[in-house]
């Protein structure tokens, strides 16, 4: 098993066994993140072939200190734009579009942050408010906002009431929202 340096190194060398590598340690959790969103499994392979195409292509010029969480983020940009394309007449009937949702209110959408810096600002901002959660709230909050997890399967798995789970979400939104006009980004 290599670690982020020593892949990297092989994207940074456009070595293809790099993308061997990457679909051997993290395909699965490209796939699951890209499932969650598209509810597909074909999707969600689609979207994990998309991601490694994309990390091809973005590595270099990009230098992530860490592999899981890019790759991440770009399986779930994927899939994003996967579930888009296939459900842009159903609006509204799904878990995950339910959980963006939830989100509208605090997070400004994407049509509204205009330049690339300003996104990095969101996100910086994002991440020092999460770091700074209890271990069991970031949990919580990123299984519902970042996976899409269903509220019932978030409090069946930390055996708490979903009833308690809607209200600490609903709490964190509240906090987040605070925080986020605090760094001045609402």
């Amino acid at each position: 098993m290599l670690d982020d340096s020593q892949i990297i190194a092989m994207l940074n060398q456009r070595d293809e066994r790099a993308l061997t590598v990457i679909r051997e340690q993290f395909g699965t959790m490209c796939f699951q993140a890209a499932y969650r969103i598209t509810g597909s499994r074909e999707d969600a392979e689609e979207c994990v072939n998309d991601t490694l195409m994309a990390v091809w292509d973005s590595i270099p010029p990009q230098k992530p200190d860490r592999l899981a969480p890019y790759l991440a983020s770009l399986a779930c940009r994927k899939a994003l734009d996967r579930f888009e394309h296939t459900h842009r007449q159903k609006r509204g009937g799904s878990r995950f579009t339910s959980a963006l949702d939830e989100l509208s209110d605090v997070i400004p959408s994407s049509e509204s942050v205009e330049k690339q810096i300003e996104q990095r600002e969101l996100s910086a901002a994002l991440e020092k408010w999460l770091r700074a959660l209890p271990q069991i709230h970031r949990r919580i909050f990123l299984r519902r906002y970042y996976w899409s997890e269903s509220v019932r399967t978030i409090a069946q798995e930390n055996a708490m009431s979903e009833d308690a789970v809607k209200m600490l979400l609903m709490r964190l939104r509240k906090k987040l929202q605070k925080h986020l006009r605090k760094e001045g980004l609402l």
